[in-house]
């Protein structure tokens, strides 16, 4: 995965997310947009095809897609989770997805 270095959101500054990451041919491209304490908030950009193998994490996880389609894998059960819809991904349950078409997604992250 490739992670440009690119500064937190500065405080009080509208944002246009669209504007926070992209596209690229083939990859997966992500921007880590505020990390605190108990969690973060990330936008991931993936080509179609790409995706983000199987894994746990110890915070609960909220994907909303931005554009696109993402199917996405809880506890070994798919999810079509289309532009414009939100999913929850409880702690320490497995979960991973893929791009069905060129997609983004915003990512939050919460101490759970």
């Amino acid at each position: 995965m490739s992670q440009r270095t690119q500064p937190e959101l500065e405080p009080a500054r509208p944002t246009p997310i669209a504007e926070t990451v992209s596209v690229q041919e083939g990859a997966i491209v992500s921007r880590t947009l505020a990390r605190l304490a108990g969690g973060s908030l990330t936008t991931f950009a993936f080509d179609a095809g790409q995706g983000l193998s199987e894994h746990t994490s110890p915070k609960e996880a909220f994907v909303l897609v931005l554009d696109g389609e993402l199917e996405i894998a809880i506890a070994g059960t798919p999810h079509m989770v289309r532009a414009g819809q939100i999913i929850r991904m409880p702690a320490n349950v497995p979960h991973g997805l893929e791009a069905r078409v060129p997609s983004r997604m915003l990512l939050v992250m919460f101490a759970a």
